[in-house]
């Protein structure tokens, strides 16, 4: 779902660009403590021997609106704030490709020293889960902890709550989303979906992407697998032509996204969101891919607690530095999170035709080994849903 901030923010802005929007989108915003050059906003797509990456994280912060919904669970919340869904998305330097990396909520890793917003020392950790840096350093904290995991640069980042969630998927219309095997029950999540597809938006956006125990094998890495198939369809949505050509739709995304996200002071020019809108739009879809980062059961927590694969995740980084395409040889899911839809066209559910792209994306590919699952945006999945 965090995915939507960066898509969302660059495209509205890029056609709405106003001093309302620049103080409210602003508003907030935190430096990164490392991160590669940034070019200087202006009018234009972001240059295009420039590759760039940003941070969106999602937390697990109670707004308004979910303290309603949820009551109990946000008024048992111990008032930490943990990084839920941690997203990479990396686009190459033209030809333009993007590749977004999910890392597990409850990967194990090593944290450097870090400077908090208030100029304060975080000490470094040896090991730490991935969704405790927000709370123990901030989003610089996150995105300096994933530079060196990855050696790629981290130039802009965003945050999103519950609360976001639900206004940005409310002023797209909601999400059409599929859900197979025996349908989704899951009364922790507040959701049940019947086999078949649906459109969610409100409380039920935010409990698809929240279920854990109504997918796959009740597992954090299938909850992933089931976000990515949300985010894929909702990247599709956004990129489409009924959504960028409706003025009415684009006003109220660019007030709720300037309403909902932090972003790093790097993201905080509408000008700059405008550049990023611009290299984006000629993306294809087959170009555009989402993977969980490799792991592996953590020897000192196993079956709770996950270890970076470094091995298995050298190629990947390897590709983005290179700004190689992406090919998958793994599964769409891990722990069977979704599974590959039936490509059956119907006048109800027309499949989409993929964006126009430069004859040069059809050159080589890196084609990531079998331990990277994930899927690209062109790939239908429905969620492997179950009851409980």
């Amino acid at each position: 779902m965090s995915l939507s901030v960066l898509l969302v923010s660059a495209i509205v802005v890029g056609g709405f660009i106003a001093v309302d929007l620049l103080d409210r989108a602003g508003d907030g915003a935190v430096a990164l403590e490392e991160g590669g050059e940034v070019a200087p906003p202006a009018l234009g797509a972001y240059p295009d021997d420039q590759a760039f990456s940003i941070l969106v994280i999602g937390t697990d912060e109670c707004g308004e609106i979910t303290t309603e919904l949820l009551g109990k669970r946000c008024d048992e919340a111990d008032g930490g704030i943990r990084n839920d869904v941690n997203l990479l998305v990396h686009v190459s330097a033209a030809p333009r490709n993007v590749t977004v990396v999910s890392f597990p909520r409850d990967l194990m890793v090593q944290v450097p020293e870090c400077t908090r917003a208030d100029g304060s020392t975080a000490s470094a950790m040896s090991k730490a889960p991935m969704n405790s840096l927000f709370d123990h350093a901030g989003i610089s904290c996150i995105a300096k902890t994933i530079t060196d995991l990855s050696d790629i640069p981290i130039e802009f980042a965003a945050k999103i709550s519950f609360d976001g969630v639900i206004e940005i998927t409310d002023a797209i219309g909601g999400v059409e989303v599929c859900v197979a095997g025996n349908g989704i029950r899951d009364p922790q999540a507040g959701i049940e979906l019947p086999v078949g597809t649906h459109t969610v938006s409100g409380a039920d956006a935010l409990a698809f992407i929240r279920t854990r125990h109504g997918v796959g094998d009740e597992s954090d890495l299938a909850r992933i697998s089931n976000q990515q198939q949300y985010m894929s369809r909702l990247a599709k949505k956004i990129l489409s032509a009924e959504t960028l050509t409706d003025p009415a739709t684009v006003l109220r995304l660019a007030n709720t996204v300037a309403d909902n996200i932090v972003p790093s002071d790097t993201l905080k020019n509408p000008l700059t969101l405008s550049q990023l809108a611009l290299a984006l739009k000629d993306v294809r879809f087959t170009d555009f891919v989402f993977v969980q980062y490799p792991n592996l059961d953590d020897p000192d927590n196993p079956g709770i607690k996950v270890v970076p694969n470094e091995t298995a995740a050298e190629p990947l980084w390897a590709a983005l530095a290179a700004g190689e395409p992406i090919s998958l040889s793994g599964d769409v899911a891990t722990h069977s999170g979704v599974e590959l839809a039936e490509q059956t066209p119907t006048e109800q559910t027309p499949v989409e035709e993929t964006p126009a792209a430069p004859e040069s994306t059809e050159g080589p590919r890196a084609t990531l080994p079998p331990e990277i699952s994930g899927q690209s945006v062109d790939q239908e999945t429905c969620s492997n849903g179950r009851l409980n």
